[in-house]
């Protein structure tokens, strides 16, 4: 009998529609592992499920802090435990959808956090050197300690990278050299992931460019421009997401718009491969092609896996 059960895969993909499917199919809900749904008020730059779909299947940790929040993985394991125990108490099955590999890792084994408490002048100390020398010599440096943390982390996402550096100071441990401890000593419990991908990449890329396209048509713009009015500032880290920290970069006067677009695409598709990369790692994902297939058919074919695996 398996424990957990997760859709997993790189952005663009098909999780939420395959995700919706399969939560009607076994009367689930879905627990979503993504580190950016959670924000309120950001919805066109993170795909986040439209009222049509989250009336179609009931979505937890999507829509429940504000863009200004700090929010940790210790926050998220929580939140999802909660939920978890909210929706077995309901008699219904808890389905965990998203892209973000640690928070994956984090709901389907016993992955224990880091307990460095935050040291604010560690912090400013290098929050300084970016500032004068650019996010680039914070990632050098974070590469020199920890190349597979530097690899993992975005060159502007200065806050993961300079955590990582805190661990690093306050153990002595890298926080990859931690994650590798923990899938070594995951729970016993076996947990059924599927990944989504596709044999020809092309046609990933293109979805994801297409995505990226319809995030503008529908307005990416005028909500990073309602968030900056708002006060939430393009340093925030739920701000220094994809899109959005183009978006700050488009409107602050730095690139054009197409500019902007371009390197969203390029980098969207970077993190893709990031992410395969990450889940490829995990020997426990069970790759689903979908080439050809309509989410209908993935669905199905997913369903008797799970079906299989939940009825020995």
């Amino acid at each position: 009998m398996i424990g957990k059960v997760a859709l997993v895969g790189p952005t663009a993909a098909g999780k939420t529609a395959v995700g919706i499917l399969l939560a009607q199919r076994f009367d689930a809900e879905i627990i979503s592992a993504d580190s950016v749904q959670v924000y309120r008020k950001l919805d066109i730059g993170t795909a986040k499920p439209t009222a049509e779909e989250q009336a179609a299947a009931r979505f937890h940790l999507v829509d429940i802090i504000d863009p200004d929040r700090d929010w940790t993985l210790a926050d998220m394991q929580e939140a999802a435990s909660t939920a978890e125990a909210d929706i077995l108490s309901r008699g219904r099955r808890p389905l965990i959808v998203g892209g973000t590999g640690l928070y994956v890792r984090a709901l389907t084994t016993q992955l224990d956090i880091p307990t460095v408490p935050p040291n604010e002048a560690f912090r400013e100390q290098w929050r300084v050197l970016a500032e004068e020398h650019g996010n680039e010599y914070v990632h050098a440096e974070l590469a020199k300690v920890d190349p597979p943390a530097a690899a993992r982390i975005h060159v502007n996402d200065i806050k993961r990278a300079i955590r990582a550096m805190e661990v690093f100071a306050g153990t002595g441990t890298t926080l990859s050299a931690l994650h590798a401890k923990n899938r070594e000593e995951a729970a016993d419990e076996p947990s059924l992931i599927i990944g989504l991908n596709y044999v020809d990449r092309r046609i990933l890329y293109s979805r994801i460019e297409e995505r990226v396209d319809i995030m503008i048509e529908q307005g990416l713009e005028a909500e990073v421009r309602d968030l900056l009015s708002a006060g939430y500032t393009a340093d925030l880290k739920s701000m220094q997401s994809l899109g959005y920290r183009h978006m700050c970069e488009y409107l602050v006067g730095n690139m054009s718009l197409a500019e902007s677009v371009d390197l969203l695409k390029r980098d969207t598709r970077h993190f893709a491969r990031r992410q395969l990369i990450w889940f490829r790692g995990d020997n426990r994902v069970q790759w689903v092609f979908m080439d050809g297939k309509s989410y209908e058919e993935i669905a199905d074919e997913i369903a008797e896996t799970i079906s299989k695996a939940l009825n020995p």
